[in-house]
């Protein structure tokens, strides 16, 4: 059974993947008396929040490119983007645009009024954190010289 681990951004993906498959088995073991474990038990509200940042979490991503970046068929799009940045070596023409799809994904979530008010402060937290990340790469020396070497190549053409 996965766990959850702060330092690991997909670990809570991993472990919502889990919780939802063996929902049966786990309302089950958390429901008898016996166990001890009563106290753990989810009712259907926790469940459907559950159920719904699952379903976040699994958004269909699209191709930031047909060669370098790949999400698989279930559009896990934290795994699929940290798994893509530990395989390669990451460069700020790939790290951006996965940065940017991620913002916007965010985005997007946190306008779908189908989501508990619970799913729409977690995606607030979400997006202030990517903030963050965007605030440290701003302030890049390497970040601007590429985006100086960018500019000129996109000013030439």
């Amino acid at each position: 059974m996965p766990r959850d681990v702060t330092t690991r951004w997909n670990s809570t993906f991993d472990m919502l993947a889990f919780a939802v498959q063996y929902q049966s088995a786990i309302n089950n073991i958390t429901g008898d008396k016996n166990a001890n474990l009563r106290k753990y038990e989810l009712d259907e509200a926790e469940w459907n929040i559950a159920l719904q940042l699952h379903s976040m979490l699994k958004v269909h991503a699209n191709p930031l490119s047909e060669i370098e970046f790949h999400p698989s068929l279930t559009g896990q799009i934290f795994k699929d983007t940290t798994l893509f940045f530990s395989r390669s070596t990451p460069c700020l023409a790939t790290v951006i645009p996965a940065m940017d799809h991620i913002d916007e994904t965010l985005t997007n979530n946190s306008l779908d009024l189908k989501f508990e008010p619970s799913i729409h402060a977690a995606l607030r937290i979400a997006k202030k954190t990517l903030n963050r990340y965007y605030d440290v790469t701003d302030q890049s020396e390497v970040y601007r010289i590429a985006m100086g070497v960018f500019s000129l190549i996109s000013f030439s053409h």
